[in-house]
């Protein structure tokens, strides 16, 4: 059995200094996070952030620089057995997004509610302004320490 969870996260800062993220509701409740997800069996972190950018957003990406990996005891919030290991990138869009972007969080449509009761996720991507972005922004605690890094390096 693995015991640890390795997800993957990118941090994309668009030409107008404005912070992607992801608005989802999983299981009945509201996260907003950072783009990215678990790596697969067999995955480096790098494809495993190009894999995920293309399921979730039809997007391809390009990795630019390490920004952080998680470095002390984190337990998984969805499965208390498993220790969570996040690695956060700095990237960059190649091409032009293509998915629907929001202005309010958790500004689901109705096909996507749909969706949620069917799977238990549906997620929904929006720009946070620069001037805005801040660790509450984010809602969970590795996802804050990442967001405390972007705002200082920048």
């Amino acid at each position: 059995m693995n015991n640890f969870n390795i997800r993957v996260y990118g941090i994309l800062i668009n030409k107008n200094k404005e912070v992607l993220v992801s608005d989802e509701l999983i299981k009945g409740n509201r996260y907003t996070k950072f783009c990215g997800g678990g790596m697969e069996h067999g995955e480096g972190t790098i494809n495993c952030l190009k894999r995920e950018f293309k399921e979730e957003m039809d997007l391809e990406i390009e990795v630019v620089d390490h920004l952080y990996t998680t470095d002390f005891y984190q337990k998984s919030l969805f499965n208390p057995n498993q220790q969570l290991i996040s690695i956060y990138y700095q990237i960059e869009a190649l091409e032009e997004i293509k998915v629907p972007l929001k202005t309010i969080p958790f500004d689901f449509d109705e096909t996507e509610l749909i969706k949620h009761s069917l799977t238990g996720q549906v997620e929904s991507f929006r720009f946070i302004p620069w001037d805005v972005f801040s660790p509450e922004c984010v809602t969970l605690p590795i996802d804050k320490i990442a967001a405390k890094m972007v705002k200082r390096n920048k």
